[in-house]
């Protein structure tokens, strides 16, 4: 992909992260962290608890996590990989919040995701419409350095 490329990414643990950072390297992008305001305990992320915090927002499809992430100069970039965990078959909300809060229009938003078991299938139609104006590719789901490189083309 032409022109100047980012790399976005929420890691609650840290598996996405490293995915993120190999991604950021293979496709000579920057890259930024989606960091939520408040950071996630082990029990925010318990999913069988139907009161954890990550259970109770995945399920309020309005909710938008607080982060503190500002890309200063977001109209630099033409290409946007979005990274994230599979949280509940979709993107954690704090990608929308990230994605709803720039002009993405005429850019490239290439998202990719980590997972313990669920595909990515379910969460391009929710980021496709937090990302108003870009080209949202359909994304991968990445298991190793072949998948980055199918997702760097």
């Amino acid at each position: 992909m032409a022109g100047k490329k980012l790399v976005a990414y929420f890691s609650a643990t840290g598996t996405t992260e490293r995915v993120a950072r190999q991604v950021a390297q293979a496709a000579d992008a920057d890259l930024v962290e989606i960091a939520p305001v408040e950071p996630y305990t082990a029990a925010d992320l318990d999913w069988h608890d139907r009161k954890s915090r990550s259970t109770v927002e995945m399920n309020d499809h309005s909710c938008r996590p607080a982060i503190t992430t500002r890309v200063a100069n977001m109209a630099d970039y033409d290409t946007v990989y979005v990274g994230f965990p599979i949280w509940w078959g979709e993107a954690p909300r704090q990608v929308e919040t990230f994605l709803e809060d720039y002009d993405l229009t005429g850019k490239t938003v290439v998202p990719f995701a980590t997972s313990g078991g669920s595909g990515i299938g379910g969460a391009h139609r929710a980021l496709a419409a937090a990302a108003k104006g870009a080209a949202v590719e359909r994304g991968v789901l990445i298991h190793g350095s072949r998948d980055i490189d199918k997702l760097v083309k």
